[in-house]
Formats: structure tokens, C-alpha cells, sequence
């Protein structure tokens, strides 16, 4: 029912604003002297807000991976029957930020305990995710968990850290929503307790 009121609430935030918009391409990838690092961490919305917030992150870039369905729209990732999960694309400077920083930040602004949900959003849609590009990035992730489970922080963790796949960018409504419709996604974020949680797994982070 939880997840089911998620969606309801997701797609009514939605109408508001694309009722009368067609799905545009998504936005080009890195330039030329930066790098890319694909993540999952349940609503992309609430992931690109953050990353973008760290120094030397120039652009991140909501979209969907993980899944077999070519050029997936929002409401057929949202039923579950694709695979996909809500991902970000996260454009950098590897001069300004590491990819282990990456990493290490996005632990620190999602719940790596649960399978297949994010706070208040369930199923495979918000599933959480790593996913490498290449072996300095698979040892990276994988070394990064497993020092997360030495820690004894948490007993366990459901994040998947696997090869990436191809990620395709969300539909031109989804870029930058939380400057686009500040105070439907502000309340959003609040309802859903992200924030919440990331304070109560993680502390001041």
C-alpha cells in the first residue's frame, strides 16, 4: 500500500507540470576533461540535489539503468516491469573530486540497509546501486562497502555494486526539478523522511 501511495504521490507531483510536455532527450554527457560515475539511490530527484551540492561535481543527470527495455519513460520504470532503477549520471572534475569521494559521499546520503526501496518509495524502481565502469572503479565500490561492513556500522548492505549498464537520461521534465519546482519537491523530500533517516543511519555524515 506504502508503495502504491508512493507512486500516486510521485506521478501527481508530475502532472502538474507535464501535462501539456512531451519527454525531450535527455542533456549530452562530460566534456573534455571530465569523468562520469553512475549511481542509484532511490528518487533521482532527491540524488542530483545532493551531488550537486559537492564541490567538483559539475552536473548530475537523472535517468535509468539497470534494466532491458531501450528508451524506458518514467511510467514504465515506475510499474517495475523494466528493470530499471531511478539513477543519476554524475559529471565531474577528477581534479577536484576523486571517484572514492564520490562514493563515499553517496553513502552518506542513502540507506544501504534495505533491498529494493529508499525511504518512502518501494520496489525495484528505487533500488539502490554502484555501478562501475571499469576495475579501478569496481575496487573503488566494492573496497569502500566492504570497509562499511568491518566498521560494523550496519550488519549489512543491500546496495548492489555491479558493471554499469546503459544509462539512459530521464525524461527534460525530471532535469533540475528541484530548482524547477522547489516547493512540490521540498515536500515532497520531507514526506518521504529522507532526510530524516540519512540523520538517523548517519549521523551528522
Amino acid at each position: 500500500m506504502r508503495c502504491l501511495l508512493s507512486r500516486i504521490f510521485h506521478l501527481a507531483l508530475l502532472l502538474s507540470v507535464t501535462a501539456c510536455a512531451e519527454p525531450m532527450p535527455g542533456r549530452s554527457g562530460a566534456g573534455s576533461g571530465t569523468a562520469t560515475a553512475i549511481f542509484a539511490g532511490g528518487c533521482f530527484w532527491c540524488m542530483e540535489q545532493d551531488f550537486e551540492k559537492l564541490p567538483g561535481v559539475i552536473e548530475a543527470e537523472s535517468g535509468y539503468t539497470g534494466g532491458s527495455k531501450a528508451f524506458p519513460t518514467y511510467y514504465e520504470v515506475a510499474t517495475g516491469d523494466t528493470g530499471h532503477t531511478e539513477a543519476v549520471r554524475v559529471i565531474y572534475d577528477p581534479q577536484k573530486v576523486s571517484y572514492r569521494q564520490l562514493v563515499d559521499y553517496f553513502w552518506r546520503h542513502i540507506d544501504p540497509t534495505v533491498k529494493d526501496r529508499q525511504f518512502c518509495d518501494k520496489g525495484t524502481a528505487y533500488r539502490s546501486g554502484i555501478y562501475w565502469q571499469n576495475e579501478s572503479e569496481r575496487a573503488i565500490a566494492e573496497g569502500s562497502r566492504d570497509e562499511l561492513l568491518r566498521s560494523g556500522r550496519f550488519a549489512r548492505i543491500e546496495t548492489e555494486i555491479a558493471p554499469a549498464w546503459k544509462f539512459w537520461a530521464a525524461e527534460d521534465y525530471h532535469q533540475d526539478y528541484y530548482k524547477k519546482n522547489p516547493i512540490r519537491y521540498s515536500y515532497y523530500r520531507f514526506a518521504c523522511g529522507r532526510d530524516a533517516r540519512v540523520e538517523h543511519l548517519w549521523g551528522g555524515k
